[in-house]
């Protein structure tokens, strides 16, 4: 029996909730290091969707030997073949994995200029929007989230966040085309999460989920790069240093993890939170490792601190908010409903 996207959602603990937001965190500093051997892997081979089809491949090859292995997994391939025949689910609620492949992409493409605080930052600013907009329209496996002032606001620090952060970093049409590629895919990011948490829902399994998101992101990557290939030419030779090739093992395990949890954060918080953790990690690698030419800036500190008080303006709780329209209807029927209660 196939479960529908739109069951009610269970009630989810303040532990559930917690346990969700660190795991976002933790999952969201190993995107920052993805992140970084991505965009070093783009640079050497010249070639960023290149790089991204290798990090897909690895984390798409590791899946496959690891599936089988787990018998959850196996009942959530037979879950998963049941839901498509069955119809559960939209059948473009199984594209999630297009998403990430945008997001490893332009980790290969800008990374090495842009430098990963930045590159993060600009992801942030398309995330957050999106993450609201996704809540709203209640595509994640929690149902429609509320918009309320917390989260609202812990929004729009975000954004505040980031245009600190970007200030004078953009200091040309092509610098401004590199911000913008993150910024589009860090939209998709969000909606990549919820749908993905979809997948899990109707499988039971987060492994079977990520799976899924990572065949559909190698196969996106490969169309892609077949094309890429005909107008650019071939990269350069592979070079041979194993750490270049685990950001598909990194990406997998990110993955899995907004997979399983997004039904306790709600896709805003558990953005956020990634968001937290991936600035962090961002900064301390721009510092401890940074790319050739990639300073850390003062503005970017301060929007990495920022963006942490954003998260837990976020996490609050608080009332939704309401159309006035809404709130002058509610105003209305009450002498109606307190005429009644004295008759």
């Amino acid at each position: 029996m196939v479960t529908s996207p739109r069951s009610a959602p269970s009630v989810v603990t303040r532990a559930e909730r917690a346990l969700g937001v660190v795991l976002a965190v933790v999952s969201g500093a190993t995107i920052a290091v993805q992140s970084r051997i991505n965009g070093e892997l783009g640079v050497r081979l010249d070639d960023g969707v290149f790089a991204a089809l290798i990090s897909f491949g690895v984390g798409l090859g590791g899946l496959v030997i690891l599936t089988p292995l787990v018998p959850q997994a196996r009942q959530g391939l037979r879950l998963l073949r049941d839901s498509l025949a069955a119809g559960a689910l939209p059948h473009w609620y199984y594209l999630g994995g297009v998403g990430g492949a945008a997001l490893v992409a332009t980790q290969g493409l800008t990374v090495g200029v842009l430098g990963v605080a930045v590159f993060v930052v600009a992801v942030v600013a398309g995330q957050t929007g999106s993450s609201l907009l996704v809540d709203r329209a209640g595509l994640g496996p929690g149902g429609r989230q509320p918009v309320t002032w917390p989260r609202l606001i812990g929004a729009a620090l975000t954004l505040l966040a980031v245009a600190g952060a970007m200030s004078g970093r953009i200091d040309g049409t092509a610098t401004l085309w590199l911000g913008l590629a993150p910024l589009v895919a860090g939209c998709g990011i969000a909606v990549q999460q919820a749908v993905n948490g979809q997948v899990r829902h109707v499988t039971g399994s987060a492994l079977t989920a990520t799976l899924v998101n990572f065949l559909v992101g190698t196969t996106a990557l490969a169309l892609t790069w077949a094309v890429v290939r005909i107008v650019v030419g071939p990269p350069n030779p592979l070079p041979r240093e194993p750490w270049l090739y685990v950001g598909g093992i990194l990406g997998a395990a990110f993955i899995g993890v907004a997979a399983f949890v997004v039904r306790w954060t709600g896709v805003l918080l558990f953005g956020l939170a990634t968001i937290a953790g991936q600035l962090a990690g961002a900064v301390l690698l721009d510092l401890l490792v940074p790319a050739p030419g990639v300073q850390v800036q003062a503005a970017t500190l301060i929007g990495t601190a920022l963006t942490l008080v954003a998260v837990a303006v976020a996490a609050l709780p608080g009332s939704p908010i309401r159309r006035s329209s809404t709130r002058r209807r509610e105003a209305a029927s009450q002498p109606q409903l307190t005429r009644s209660t004295e008759e």
